[in-house]
């Protein structure tokens, strides 16, 4: 008959066998609470594999996080909701539970320098992400030098077969830097293969009527701005600039301290 030493032993390495990290440091502790308390043998599994789950969740999420290059601080948390117009409020709560990503929906964001439609997409992201969804933040003029490496490189259809993995891009600040006829085409070609097969959101300072500038071409301007108006949902920010305000702020801060 084996010892209580030799059972948790070979259950430990069993448990290691399995690739159950979190019953494995959980069982003994829960056997005598399930001992206390005078739990059933399910009431006991349910309660280590309920363990298991929660870190598997957990440890999923911080891979995510760390996968998708989202800024830390941009959270829900670290945004003022009651900055926004009534109509963009109830857009955003609309969009919290991720089911336009199914949809292969677009959420465009546009607004003045400041006015936080980074932050708010940022948000955005960070709880689709919490709900198991695999997102990516890139800044326009870094995705687009690096899809055009991936061009040198005769490797563009690799790069965006992998970006096809994604449920969601975040591509911030299109327009910032005017691009030139090669980096619009690299750009465009994203788009064009994200049509109808995953969501991009996407925040610009420039309206659609100023887009030639950055694709160079009217019919391309027009395919372009087609292809994300389709399935989409627009935030207008049309916000006095939030850094501004803050800066006011301070400044009047200080001179109350003086």
């Amino acid at each position: 008959m084996r010892s209580g030493g030799q059972l948790n032993a070979r259950l430990v390495a069993n448990l290691r066998a399995l690739h159950l990290p979190a019953v494995r440091e959980s069982f003994e502790a829960e056997a005598v609470r399930a001992l206390q308390e005078s739990l059933s043998y399910e009431h006991y599994l349910l309660a280590v594999s309920d363990r298991e789950v929660e870190a598997r969740q957990q440890n999923r999420t911080a891979r995510l996080l760390r996968e998708s290059r989202l800024p830390l601080e941009k959270t829900l948390e670290t945004f003022d909701l009651k900055r926004l117009p009534r109509k963009v409020a109830v857009q955003f709560q609309t969009l919290l539970d991720g089911t336009f990503l199914d949809r292969r929906e677009n959420i465009l964001a546009f607004g003045n320098p400041g006015s936080g439609k980074t932050h708010l997409l940022c948000a955005l992201g960070h709880e689709l992400v919490r709900r198991g969804r695999r997102v990516l933040f890139a800044p326009c003029a870094l995705l687009v030098q690096e899809l055009l490496i991936a061009k040198r490189d005769l490797k563009l259809a690799r790069v965006l077969k992998r970006l096809g993995g994604y449920d969601a891009i975040l591509v911030d600040d299109i327009g910032y830097v005017q691009q030139s006829r090669e980096e619009m085409e690299v750009l465009f070609a994203l788009l064009a293969d994200r049509y109808e097969r995953g969501s991009v959101l996407l925040t610009s300072n420039l309206p659609f009527s100023k887009w030639e500038a950055i694709f160079k071409d009217p019919m391309t301007t027009a395919a372009a701005i087609d292809r994300l108006v389709h399935h989409s949902v627009i935030l207008e920010l049309n916000l006095s600039s939030f850094r501004l305000e803050e800066s006011h702020r301070k400044g009047r801060g200080k001179k109350e301290d003086a």
